[in-house]
C-alpha cells in the first residue's frame, strides 16, 4: 500500500512539473515597428497630381527618405534618415500644376551640406533622385514611390548575403496594392540594381523577373532564401519607416 501511495505522489509531482514548464514557455511576438505609421500620410486631393508624399529607401549606406510636396499646405520639404541620423531638407522651387517638377533640396548632415535633386512627372509619375551629394555616403542611390491616400507605403531595410558577399537590400511595399519596389547594392560598390514584383496571398514577395519568392513578410519582418547566380541568397530585413 505504501508503494502505491509513493507511486501516486511521484506521478503527481512529475505531472505538476510538466504543467509548470509548459506555462513558463514564453512566445516571442513577431517584430513590429513601434514608430512606423499605420495609415497613409498622403492626402486624397493629391492622388492625381504631382503634389503629395513620396517615400523611398537610400543605399550608400542605408536609410529612408520622404519628400513632402505641398501635401497639406504650402511647404516643400524632405526628411532623410541615414545610418540612424536624421537630416531635414527643403527646396524653394514651387510646384506648377500640370508641369514636371525638378528641384534641388538642401540641408545638412553632421554639419555638412547635402544636395539632392528630385524629379517627378506632371502627375507624380517616375519619382527620381537625379543627382545627390551626401557627405560620407558617396555614390548613393535611391528607390522612391509616390504614396496614395488609400494605400500606406512601408520602407524596409535589410541585407542579402550570398556566400562571402553582403548586399544592402532595401525596398518599399504596399500591402494594400500587393506590390513592391526595391534596390540592392554590394557593400562598397558604386552602383545598385533595382527590382520589383508582387505580394501574394501567403505574404511572399514574388520577383517580377524570375517569378520566384525572394522572401516572406511576417508582421514587419522580411526573411527568405532564394537561388542566386552563384548559390543561395539569404535575405533579412525589417520595416524602419
Amino acid at each position: 500500500m505504501k508503494k502505491i501511495h509513493l507511486f501516486l505522489i511521484v506521478t503527481i509531482i512529475i505531472s505538476f512539473s510538466a504543467c509548470k514548464k509548459t506555462d513558463d514557455t514564453v512566445v516571442t511576438p513577431p517584430y513590429k515597428c513601434a514608430t512606423c505609421k499605420t495609415t497613409p500620410d498622403a492626402m486624397a486631393a493629391n492622388d492625381g497630381s504631382n503634389k503629395g508624399i513620396y517615400k523611398g529607401v537610400v543605399l550608400g549606406s542605408s536609410g529612408t527618405i520622404m519628400f513632402d510636396l505641398q501635401n497639406n499646405g504650402t511647404t516643400i520639404t524632405a526628411v532623410m534618415v541615414i545610418d540612424g541620423i536624421t537630416a531635414n531638407l527643403g527646396s524653394t522651387v514651387s510646384i506648377v500644376a500640370g508641369q514636371p517638377y525638378v528641384a534641388p533640396f538642401t540641408g545638412t548632415l553632421n554639419g555638412q551640406q547635402i544636395n539632392i535633386t528630385f524629379s517627378i512627372g506632371t502627375i507624380g509619375q517616375n519619382p527620381t533622385v537625379t543627382t545627390s551629394s551626401i557627405p560620407g555616403h558617396p555614390n548613393s542611390s535611391f528607390a522612391i514611390v509616390k504614396e496614395n491616400s488609400t494605400s500606406l507605403l512601408e520602407c524596409f531595410e535589410g541585407t542579402a548575403v550570398a556566400g562571402s558577399e553582403t548586399h544592402t537590400f532595401n525596398l518599399i511595399l504596399s500591402r494594400g496594392l500587393k506590390v513592391y519596389n526595391g534596390a540592392e547594392k554590394l557593400v562598397g560598390a558604386s552602383s545598385s540594381k533595382s527590382f520589383n514584383g508582387n505580394i501574394n496571398t501567403a505574404n511572399e514577395l514574388i520577383d517580377a523577373a524570375s517569378n520566384k519568392s525572394i522572401g516572406k513578410l511576417t508582421s514587419d519582418k522580411l526573411d527568405g532564401v532564394f537561388a542566386g547566380g552563384t548559390g543561395p541568397v539569404t535575405v533579412s530585413g525589417k520595416r524602419t519607416f
